[in-house]
């Protein structure tokens, strides 16, 4: 049952560390490949389960300080291969007597013994697969966790309680090793019926030839949040009114002027803005609408809302004009995240006359 309730820890957990290790995530596969391929998300984010499953397998269930603190005995097993013994002593199994096979296969000794294999099967497999370890490297890597989940419990989870609460065995060491290599092993038999990592990674890069819809979101939130790091930067050195304004014409329109249309978040994202004619008027032209239609009209929703609440609606109806007013901002970002997605590009593209082009095949060739 300790074993059921782990594992709904860690599904509980999961969308946490998930949402926490996304934006990385998104930011470091465009950096590198330009798009984001959906069998890499699945890889990367079944490990990421897969780990925190463990974990939560090893720590869990908790006991209490008080009862930690009345525990006695031994803490910690340095003898290699004494779960032999345990085996021995404390099951009836008998190699000639088949009908004590079951019993001794359901004893603690035993499932234990398996169990501390078997968790350590994925590590390999992964390893081999996705990480291209060699099986030295697997083996030590298998080593190295099994070794922090020791650790983990010969600190008493970091000191949380004032013993161990679980004993440190070196045999969980030797199995858990064990059965790195088993999964390793494994891979090496049906990894020949999977695309390779070069392959993922080469299909990521042909298809980050294509600048997405959700790239696009990507560079205009990194856009904005590196625009803003640069407003506070240059309000520290210059104490003016017009710090914003002249914030905003550097990074919007000067350093993609002169990097070919590029911003910084664009270098990072491998995404540049063509016109037809790259001018310091069409790039002016180009972040006066962005910043018009992305952050003015909302305000003026806003805006016109608190008109209305002041001097025409009586204060009973004010929270409907502020609930609907609140509905049509989020309406008006959803839509064009939506249409983003869909098409790749929006309907106010063709009327500036602007394309979102990716340079991820320019940084290949300069770092071959």
């Amino acid at each position: 049952m300790s074993y059921l309730e782990a594992i709904k820890t860690a599904i509980l957990v999961f969308p946490v560390i998930s949402f926490l290790f996304t934006i990385p995530f998104i930011l470091h596969q465009y950096h590198k490949y330009g798009s984001i391929n959906k069998l890499r998300v699945l890889i990367i984010y079944s490990f990421i389960l897969y780990l925190i499953t463990i974990y939560f397998l090893v720590i869990l269930p908790l006991p209490s300080k008080e009862e930690v603190a009345n525990r006695r005995g031994r803490i910690i097993q340095l003898i290699p291969f004494s779960f032999v013994g345990d085996i021995t002593r404390e099951t009836n199994f008998k190699l000639t007597d088949p009908s004590t096979y079951i019993a001794t296969l359901s004893h603690p000794s035993v499932y234990t013994f398996v169990f501390n294999i078997v968790m350590t099967i994925p590590l390999g497999m992964y390893s081999r697969y996705y990480y291209k370890c060699s099986l030295r490297k697997t083996l030590l890597l298998s080593f190295a966790l099994s070794f922090f989940f020791e650790f983990t419990q010969l600190t008493g989870l970091y000191g949380i309680y004032p013993r161990p609460y679980r004993l440190c065995d070196v045999d969980d060491l030797i199995t858990n090793t064990l059965g790195g290599g088993i999964g390793y092993w494994i891979m090496g038999i049906i990894d020949g019926f999977l695309p390779t990592r070069d392959e993922i990674d080469e299909k990521t890069i042909e298809e980050g030839k294509k600048v997405s819809g959700l790239r696009r979101i990507t560079l205009f939130f990194l856009d904005g949040f590196l625009f803003l790091c640069l407003s506070i930067l240059l309000s520290l050195f210059f104490k003016t009114s017009f710090i914003t304004i002249v914030s905003f014409i550097i990074y919007y329109v000067v350093i993609p002027y002169f990097w070919n249309g590029k911003t910084i978040a664009g270098n990072f994202l491998n995404v540049k803005v063509t016109f037809p004619n790259l001018t310091l008027i069409r790039l002016l032209f180009r972040a006066v609408f962005y910043y018009l239609y992305y952050f003015m009209l909302p305000i003026f929703l806003v805006t016109s809302g608190m008109i209305i609440v002041y001097n025409v609606v009586s204060s009973s109806m004010s929270i409907w004009v502020y609930l609907s007013c609140f509905i049509l901002v989020v309406l008006f970002y959803f839509i064009n995240i939506v249409l983003l997605l869909k098409n790749g590009k929006i309907y106010y593209d063709k009327f500036l006359k602007i394309t979102y082009q990716s340079t991820i095949e320019e940084k290949k060739r300069g770092e071959s």
